[in-house]
């Protein structure tokens, strides 16, 4: 059951806050969160313009930190069962491997690759 459940939330949630033109849209990955844009901003380490002026939400820096919180939420959305419980563990639960500190602050910390190698560890079986 958890296989089936991963192949159907996975594309439904990335087409919902990615756009057909590629950008991640801050507006709808704020609302599919629940949090406001600042918030947005802040848990994935930009400032709050980034999210909320045009011209910097499309910049490739502002899209490739909001990509990667879209992924990471992702990828553990199979497991967590919802947006509130997947965002709540990207913000306060801490990872051993990277010395507690939780996936938030490795986005903010540009080390977002480490997060998502640590959970392809984990979906492949290996331990946290």
């Amino acid at each position: 059951m958890v296989g089936h459940m991963s192949a159907a939330l996975r594309p439904d949630f990335l087409a919902t806050v990615i756009g057909l033109d590629g950008v991640v849209e801050p507006e709808r990955l704020s609302a599919a969160l629940r949090v406001t844009r600042g918030e947005l901003a802040q848990a994935s380490g930009l400032a709050r313009e980034s999210v909320s002026k045009t011209a910097r939400l499309r910049a490739p820096a502002t899209q490739a930190r909001l990509r990667e919180v879209a992924e990471i939420i992702n990828r553990i959305l199979p497991w967590c069962g919802s947006l509130p419980q997947a965002f709540a563990w990207y913000r306060s639960q801490p990872i051993p491997a990277f010395g507690d500190q939780t996936a938030e602050e490795l986005v903010r910390a540009g080390r977002a690759r480490h997060v998502m190698g640590y959970l392809s560890g984990i979906a492949l079986g290996g331990y946290a």
